[in-house]
């Protein structure tokens, strides 16, 4: 058995793009964890497709790094608050953090969020002046902005001692000087650092056992798989046990297999101690959350506790015309296992039947969290409709209250006064600004997350694409009047077909078009935004009729103005109460919900006479 003194665990930390999965990469490469011959893919710990495409780190990975004679586990936490869910169990497992920070950029709000988790969990921070090597780097001022942080996240006199190590992830060097040019060629500035600053695990063996699970994956041979920290006594493989679930009922199970952690890879392993993090197979029906024990005393440890999710959204099967076309799978039944297994590995998630077999209503922290969701289900098959994104309102103190965040944008000084106009008509208030005298300024708001939902697409276009906009949840507030909501009303397709070439030019001055020519649509299809702020049917599948006095290609010359075509995320934004997003493995079509015209003026008819009482 492992001498307790010679383990670290460590979260490490970051706002999104600060270089924090970069950093592993080189810790993991410089270590020797790797042969020398072996190939190591850059971003090794960003196992999923969409973390690799996005350029994010959604779930959380461990990784277990050999340096002298010490064994440095690190956990790798999501920077983006929409996955806190994952970041509130990594506390629980380790003893310090990594705090990375982009020399430049400084401290940002999901910096902030992930950081007041670690230190309310008392847990010894180093920080990473990361990209020391970027032109403008401000070292000095980002030590500031993290030491005033630290002390307006309340942390404690051993907390603000924090040492800092530069570090250049990308270039794989380090250095405990701010000076670019005395960088060492290597991670072992860091090494040391974590060696000697981060406290050991001061859980004894002798005791008996007791274990958290952390975090779960699934292996089709070996079931479910439970990731989390021995808090005390040993785990062996093949011991009998008791789990402990969240409402304290108590089962008996055997560990069929232990696994330790090497590099990327697990390691079978006979036993582990105290302060280890290891992963367990065997358990059929674990769970996060639930304590595995010594049968002669099944002590439960504290449930984690979770941030409640502020944004929620109805998952509905697919009716429309289209559906069952390019979908695997499309009945509720399958939809309904779906999101009820993710539930198994997402605590931050919420699903909610209703009264309809084929709806469901899915909470979660953030549009990003939804939308990572609704994406993975449409690479695995899925066909669904989904509603606009709702914020979650609460009762707080007998006030309806709603989720507030704090918002953090970077944007050039001539686009300043139209985004400040643009936050204002979305009820944001203002609390911080700073000119940093290179053309940019940065602005802090407090918005109800309703005014965010949509907001992402005008502000680019405000700031001509070079504005950086970051949120995190803030707290709960009153519920604020008339906010957010689209303010342009749509194009809707009068006919089931294929859109032409003349048709879509006979509307093309009624807004812009969301559809190419050659595109298949249905009766209730929005196909493109209205220049003015109500609904209007148009038929774009028109042909021209070709007479003996007009030749066919007379319009040859004339060109359409590029369609504005959504990615997920702008579709979901995009939607407005009355309407569904369609979503398929190879399609993404906005709808109203009500197809037909007739059918959906006598909607809007009835609904506007129940609200006038009459």
């Amino acid at each position: 058995m492992q001498a307790r003194e010679n383990i670290r665990n460590i979260a490490i930390i970051a706002h999104v793009d600060h270089g924090k999965t970069t950093l592993v990469d080189k810790l993991l490469q410089q270590s020797g964890t790797f042969r020398e011959h072996e190939a190591v893919q850059e971003r090794a710990m960003d196992s999923n497709d969409l973390e690799r495409e996005r350029g994010i780190t959604i779930l959380a990975k461990n990784t277990a790094i050999t340096y002298k004679d010490y064994l440095i586990n690190i956990v790798d936490t999501p920077g983006h608050a929409d996955f806190g869910g994952e970041v509130e169990r990594i506390m629980k497992m380790v003893d310090g953090v990594l705090l990375v920070v982009d020399a430049f950029e400084g401290c940002m709000p999901q910096t902030k969020f992930v950081l007041r988790k670690a230190l309310e969990s008392n847990l010894t921070p180093i920080v990473v002046v990361n990209k020391i090597d970027r032109p403008n780097a401000r070292p000095t001022e980002v030590i500031d902005e993290v030491l005033d942080l630290f002390i307006e996240l309340g942390a404690n006199d051993d907390q603000l001692e924090f040492p800092v190590v530069y570090a250049s992830a990308l270039m794989g060097t380090s250095s405990l000087e701010s000076e670019p040019e005395k960088q060492e060629d290597n991670m072992q500035a860091l090494y040391e650092t974590i060696v000697s600053h981060i406290p050991h695990p001061t859980e004894t063996v002798d005791e008996p056992l007791q274990f958290l699970v952390t975090l779960l994956d699934y292996n089709e041979y070996l079931g479910r798989i439970a990731v989390g920290r021995v808090n005390r006594g040993i785990v062996r493989q093949g011991q009998t046990v008791a789990v402990i679930n969240r409402e304290g009922a108590v089962k008996q199970a055997r560990i069929e297999k232990l696994f330790g952690f090497q590099g990327l890879k697990r390691i079978e392993i006979e036993e582990a101690g105290a302060g280890d993090i290891v992963a367990i197979a065997g358990i059929k029906d674990i769970n996060i959350g639930e304590t595995i024990a010594d049968p002669a005393r099944p002590e439960a440890l504290p449930v984690l506790k979770i941030d409640e999710p502020t944004l929620q959204m109805t998952f509905l099967v697919n009716n429309s015309p289209f559906a069952g076309r390019e979908g695997k799978w499309v009945t509720s039944r399958k939809i309904r296992e779906r999101l009820f297994k993710e539930l198994e590995t997402d605590v931050a998630l919420r699903v909610d039947e209703t009264d309809s077999p084929d709806a469901f209503i899915v909470s979660g922290r953030g549009e990003l969290h939804l939308g990572i969701l609704i994406e993975n289900m449409r690479r695995e098959g899925f066909e669904i409709q989904v509603s606009k994104p709702e914020v979650i309102i609460k009762e707080v103190d007998g006030v309806k209250s709603e989720p507030y965040e704090r918002l953090l944008i970077d944007v050039p000084e001539d686009s300043m006064g139209a985004v400040m106009e643009s936050l204002g008509t979305r009820k944001a208030e203002m609390v911080n600004m700073i000119n940093n005298g290179n053309g940019q300024v940065r602005l802090e708001f407090i918005i109800p997350a309703r005014g965010l939902i949509g907001y992402r697409t005008s502000f680019l276009t405000l700031t001509r694409g070079y504005g950086i906009m970051n949120h995190a949840f803030d707290s709960y507030g009153p519920l604020a009047a008339g906010v957010g909501g689209r303010h342009q009303g749509v194009l809707v397709s009068s006919e089931t077909g294929t859109s032409t070439f003349y048709g879509m030019l006979g509307v093309e001055d009624r807004g812009i078009q969301f559809v190419e020519p050659g595109t298949e649509i249905y009766e209730g299809m929005i196909v493109g935004e209205h220049t003015r702020d109500n609904d209007i049917i148009v038929n774009i599948c028109k042909e021209k009729a070709l007479t003996n006095v007009r030749s066919a290609g007379k319009d040859d010359t004339v060109k359409l103005k590029t369609p504005r075509l959504f990615s997920l995320e702008q579709a979901l934004e995009y939607l407005n109460d009355d309407e569904y997003c369609e979503i398929t493995p190879k399609s993404i079509r906005l709808r109203k919900k009500i197809l037909n015209k007739s059918e959906r003026e006598r909607a809007e008819k009835h609904r506007k006479t129940a609200q006038a009482g009459v």
